[in-house]
């Protein structure tokens, strides 16, 4: 195949996955539009649950739906999947009374739902149900039925999964996010379900992670330059606040103020004529992640945690981000 073939194959491969993009996007634009009242039940029956969210489906449904219940599981509405296929083997076990079932399949067909629907009539156990179809077997026997629009497949033979377990995937979102609204579910809710990995370290508070007592740079507004600048070099931050009389932070001096007064005469003069007043401080309850932000923002590598009374607890560096996982 010369260059040029290749070339035109793979500008057909871009224009193919392009295709199926647009036809995703498309798709989730029409399920957006569809969202009525039926929505706002289905949000309300598992708000008013006071067991768990058990979602089940097979197939392709079934991969989604595990992704679903671990969204809701993070956001702060107990849930968990069952595969449907395994749940007349023992599984219906973990379904109780004070339970909703969220079951999902495309066409509303699912043999393998028979066996977890029985069970929900049986204990009187509330189902929502998720399909493609109106009229289908799911639909008839839920309680409360999100039907998702006819938009066919991505796939050019209109078989493989595509669109369909993108709007289920989307409609599972939008039914957590608005579920974690209408509680008002917090980061620091969101924290005690991530307390691992990236996520878990940004929703940490700075106060986790800020260097304290001696281990923090600190001089007065009369102490010389240089001992400021032995201090400096001594822990290591590139700074030094600077203490009122009051002990409260009034200024700090940083590897650039040193710069901008560079001349023969900075071991002469004191902290309070280098330093730069008022600087950018942290809260002691901030997260980690509102932290970062500020980093970036403000272009510092160093910031001190102030208590109510513009007293420092501690200092955050933009490498203990980087050490701990928050960046």
């Amino acid at each position: 195949m010369t260059a040029v073939a290749v070339k035109e194959s793979k500008n057909l491969y871009q224009e193919k996955g392009r295709e199926v993009v647009l036809a995703e996007a498309a798709a989730l634009q029409q399920l957006a539009e569809s969202l009525n009242e039926t929505f706002d039940e289905a949000i309300e029956m598992i708000r008013a649950t006071k067991g768990h969210l058990i979602v089940s489906g097979v197939g392709k449904s079934g991969h989604v739906g595990k992704k679903i219940a671990a969204t809701f599981a993070s956001t702060g509405q107990p849930s968990f999947f069952v595969h449907a296929a395994e749940a007349g083997h023992g599984d219906l076990g973990m379904v109780t009374k004070d339970d909703i079932l969220l079951l999902i399949s495309y066409s509303g067909e699912a043999k393998e739902l028979h066996a977890i629907i029985d069970y929900a009539h049986r204990f009187s156990i509330p189902i929502i149900a998720i399909c493609g179809k109106q009229a289908c077997t799911l639909t008839r026997i839920a309680n409360l039925s999100l039907v998702l629009p006819d938009v066919g497949e991505a796939c050019p033979m209109g078989l493989a999964p595509t669109n369909s377990t993108t709007l289920t995937m989307a409609l599972g979102d939008a039914l957590a996010v608005a579920l974690l609204s209408s509680r008002g579910f917090s980061k620091h809710d969101f924290k005690l379900f991530h307390p691992g990995g990236n996520l878990g370290q940004q929703l940490k508070q700075v106060s986790d992670f800020m260097h304290k007592g001696e281990k923090v740079p600190l001089v007065t507004e009369n102490t010389p330059m240089g001992e400021c600048l032995v201090k400096m070099t001594y822990h290591g931050f590139g700074c030094v606040g600077v203490l009122d009389r009051d002990e409260k932070l009034v200024g700090i001096i940083t590897d650039g103020d040193l710069r901008r007064h560079m001349s023969s005469k900075l071991l002469e003069q004191t902290a309070s004529e280098v330093m730069t007043k008022n600087p950018v401080t942290l809260k002691e309850g901030l997260l980690m992640a509102d932290a970062l932000a500020i980093f970036e923002k403000k272009s510092i590598t160093s910031l001190f945690i102030l208590d109510e009374n513009s007293k420092v607890l501690g200092l955050l560096h933009i490498h203990d981000c980087l050490r701990n996982s928050v960046a």
